[in-house]
């Protein structure tokens, strides 16, 4: 304090020359009230700005409130710091914290003028921005104007903290501080980020002109910004450059052949800030959405967000950038950004979550016609839209829900066109109901008075599997929806929703596209479930990893059960509706199509064991286009992209994903499924152990384990006390290791609840007319 107090004692002397007198009140009360202030100014790191990488290392977008890298000295051009001393404070290295002789002089004439400006030094002036800076950091407003208050109070403040900060950090420390933290125009905060942004290049490649011209800034960033004002901005850089050559005669002639260069204006790069300037916003949107539920980021979204805009992080994800372009064209060869249609692909990678590519048609994110603000592929939650019925594909978690009950592969049923399910008893999660209400069920490819599982799975036909799922009960088949990844696209619970609705096997749930992709890798990963994920790793600015979400994988189907699951949709793609989607060179390969009613939407899904994926076209509701029209996607010529479809799920939305997979699937090995055991045919039947109905749960339970069987729960709704077992499905006879159910009661049903055998229920959604 000793410089600080001998400049107050010369200011109040009063007599230096007039009107400084003025002022002397004003200091001393200051004077009086520094040993209030803090003995250390805080200085944590400077905000930088967060990248966000492709799986090989190239950026997908930056977010930043400052958009800054920092650097340290030695990767700073020389030059550029002799400039900055030159025009801020020439004598930084001769004098302590504060320039004695600038402060008083700026004193004097301050005092004379009414003016509190000028006579800092680069500590003084770091320590004005730090204080800026961590006023923004806690988001006070007051603190930020309390730093730029013209006031003798916060100047005096400012040379405290200026001596504090001396004895604990060096000139070249201070320097390289300043370097970063200064604000260079243009958005441009530090020497990096202003080397690259006006100049394409780092700083430490900086010539004598730029680093001139980047000098000259800091004193007023908007008045001399080269973009908005390039003449004033080459004033101020030979200002600059006339300052060295005054400074440093053995660089007098290189300063004034410097003031010759001209200016290049085309090689300021844009900046870009956030997902709407990304190549790719919505996966950078997707990814965003993912950090911002990240609590290895901070323990509310709004600590998440901070972090993510100002600590530097380096974030990469697994998108391939070769998978994701081609992706990209896969769905715009098909489907234009102005066409009334909308299409995506979405692949994820089994046993990993990882999603290696989400591409839609509109790609960019915007108001404009042909943009959007929505991920077509993703879940509300995750900036999606309201989801997409996924028609015949749902046919496979029947299956799936099927073969784990112990339902054979070889099960026939008649599979006649059209049937009338009016009067048939179904299975929810609430207990056994009959459709009250008329449901007549077409099939559009094949019908015959009797078929096999194989056939009717290859051939997507409606009547088999409405049969199937009556047997399988609804229960089961949303269940194993839901285990293999399968959600909502409002986040409504899809058993709760859907258990009651045996419509459920004709793909009336509205799902997203991308935990389709993620179910579809489960059966691809042997029942191995994961998260779909795009966040790979994340590292803090001083290169330290933070925790990543790794899928949380785990087993949800039986290994068995994705055996003959991959085994049935082989066949799909090898002799079925799936097999225009086929992808060349890989023989282990599953899919199944998809149609929504009246052709609104297609889909198709698939896997091998090395890659999962999902695409679709729907109709785009908001469109104006089909006001007055049939809305069907069946024989529709897409106005903009030209595009015939046919409304079926191999025929459009099957080109997407083939050309996609494709793509995906270059350079993987053709790897195999693993092998199903051997399946109990119809005639393996063993009988039930005798007088279950007279055990207690536990006893029943355990007999039924005891005979090789797996034992399951159904509660319905029944007079008896809850947990009463009722009986058990089927009653008497199971094929051998199969899945046996406990009925048990649910206790009385609840006042307006139908019970038991009530022959009313919801009526079902109207079919889906397609299913190839």
């Amino acid at each position: 304090m000793l410089v600080v107090s001998i400049l107050i004692g010369v200011l109040s002397a009063g007599f230096i020359m007039p009107g400084v007198g003025v002022a002397t009140t004003t200091v001393r009360g200051v004077a009086n009230g520094l040993g209030e202030l803090p003995a250390q100014l805080e200085t944590p790191p400077q905000a930088e700005r967060s990248t966000l990488l492709m799986a090989d290392g190239s950026r997908l977008a930056t977010f930043y409130a400052e958009n800054r890298i920092y650097v340290p000295m030695s990767e700073i051009a020389p030059v550029m710091q002799q400039a900055q001393l030159a025009i801020e404070d020439h004598r930084f290295y001769e004098h302590g914290p504060i320039d004695v002789l600038g402060t008083f002089r700026a004193f004097l004439r301050n005092s004379a003028g009414g003016s509190t400006q000028g006579g800092s030094s680069i500590t003084q002036q770091y320590v004005k921005m730090v204080q800026i800076e961590n006023a923004l950091a806690s988001g006070s407003d007051s603190g930020v104007k309390a730093a730029q208050e013209k006031s003798y109070a916060r100047k005096i403040q400012e040379m405290r903290y200026a001596i504090a900060l001396e004895q604990r950090l060096s000139k070249d420390q201070i320097l390289e501080r300043y370097l970063n933290i200064a604000y260079y125009g243009d958005g441009a905060y530090g020497v990096e980020a202003a080397a690259r942004h006006y100049f394409g290049k780092s700083a430490k490649d900086l010539a004598l002109p730029e680093a001139a011209m980047l000098a000259g800034l800091v004193q007023s960033p908007d008045a001399y910004n080269p973009r908005l004002h390039p003449q004033a901005a080459i004033e101020r850089r030979n200002t600059v450059l006339d300052r060295i050559a005054e400074l440093h005669p053995d660089e007098h002639d290189a300063a004034l052949a410097a003031k010759q260069t001209k200016f290049d204006a085309n090689s300021i790069t844009p900046t870009r800030n956030g997902c709407a300037s990304s190549p790719y916003p919505f996966v950078c949107e997707y990814a965003r959405q993912e950090l911002l539920a990240s609590p290895a980021l901070g323990a509310t979204k709004d600590d998440r967000q901070t972090l993510l805009d100002r600590g530097g992080l380096t974030i990469r994800t697994t998108i391939d950038p070769k998978v994701q372009l081609s992706a990209q064209n896969a769905v715009n060869n098909v489907v234009a950004p102005k066409d009334p249609a909308l299409g995506t692909m979405v692949m994820v990678k089994p046993g990993t979550g990882e999603i290696q590519a989400m591409a839609q048609s509109r790609s960019a994110m915007g108001s404009k016609a042909g943009e959007t603000f929505y991920n077509y592929n993703a879940p509300a939650a995750m900036g999606g839209a309201e989801g997409y019925q996924a028609g015949s594909t749902f046919k496979i978690f029947t299956l799936a829900a099927a073969i784990e009950k112990g339902i054979p592969l070889n099960k026939t049923y008649p599979a006649n066109s059209p049937m009338q399910f009016q009067g048939t008893r179904f299975t929810s999660c609430k207990g056994s109901f009959v459709l009250g209400e008329p449901w007549l069920v077409a099939n559009s490819t094949r019908s015959a008075p009797s078929m096999d599982l194989q056939t009717a799975t290859d051939w997507s036909v409606n009547t088999f599997y409405v049969q199937l799922i009556r047997d399988t009960g609804i229960c089961n088949a949303t269940k194993m929806a839901q285990k293999t990844g399968v959600e909502m696209a409002t986040g409504q619970d899809i058993v709760q929703q859907m258990s009651g609705n045996p419509s459920f096997v004709l793909g009336v749930a509205e799902v997203t596209p991308v935990s389709m992709a993620e179910s579809m890798a489960t059966f691809a990963a042997g029942g191995i479930h994961c998260d779909a994920r795009v966040i790979a790793s994340m590292t803090t600015a001083d290169g330290k990893p933070l925790a990543t979400p790794n899928g949380n994988c785990q087993r949800t189907v039986d290994e068995d059960t994705a055996a003959k699951v991959n085994q049935v949709l082989k066949g799909v793609s090898a002799n079925g509706t799936g097999r225009p989607a086929r992808v060349d060179g890989f023989t282990d390969q599953a899919g199944k199509t998809g149609t929504t009613d009246s052709n609104q939407a297609v889909w198709f899904v698939g896997y091998t064991p090395e890659l999962a994926g999902v695409s679709m076209i729907a109709i785009d509701k908001t469109s104006s286009y089909w006001n007055g029209r049939n809305k069907t996607l069946k024989g529709i010529r897409l106005p903009a992209s030209g595009t015939v479809l046919t409304g079926s799920g191999s025929g459009d939305a099957g080109r997407i994903y083939k050309v996609a997979m494709t793509a995906g699937l270059a350079g993987k090995p053709a790897t195999s499924f693993a092998a199903a055991k051997a399946q109990a045919q119809a005639g393996d039947m063993v009988d039930l152990p005798g007088g279950l109905v007279d055990m207690q749960p536990d006893q029943a339970r355990a007999a039924l384990e005891g005979a090789g069987f797996k034992v399951g729960e159904t509660y319905v709704y029944d007079s008896a006390a809850y947990g009463t077992l009722l009986g058990v499905t089927p009653e008497s006879q199971a094929p051998r290791g199969s899945t046996v159910n406990l009925l048990l009661s649910a206790g009385p049903a609840p006042v307006g609840t139908p019970t038991t055998g009530t022959d009313v229920s919801p009526s079902p959604t109207p079919t889906p007319t397609g299913g190839n």
